[in-house]
């Protein structure tokens, strides 16, 4: 059950991923320069308090170092490299464990 919840999340993620990555592909095909959606302005697009929330929540409730090089730098990443990363994980944690040869269970 969860293994199948962890596969489908990572699908879904990868499939944002590559959605980003083709939307990406097209604005900079058409601008003639290298172009790409920052997570942060993604996220700003979805939900804006949200976004406002996370500094003074992680400043709270983790060491404030952790807010300027760590997510700083993920929010600034583009969101297809974001969304295909966490999608790995999932994916990763939800795969199937190869059976052993040779050995009875």
């Amino acid at each position: 059950m969860f293994r199948f919840l962890f596969r489908m999340l990572g699908l879904l993620c990868m499939a944002a991923a590559f959605v980003f990555l083709i939307y990406d592909g097209t604005k900079s095909i058409a601008a003639n320069a290298l172009v790409y959606t920052k997570l942060s302005e993604f996220w700003t697009l979805v939900h804006a308090a949200s976004l406002a929330q996370l500094e003074p929540y992680i400043k709270q409730h983790a060491t404030p170092a952790l807010w300027d090089p760590v997510t700083i730098t993920i929010l600034d990443a583009p969101t297809f490299v974001v969304f295909g990363i966490i999608g790995g994980v999932f994916l990763l944690i939800g795969r199937r464990k190869k059976p052993l040869i040779g050995y009875a269970r």
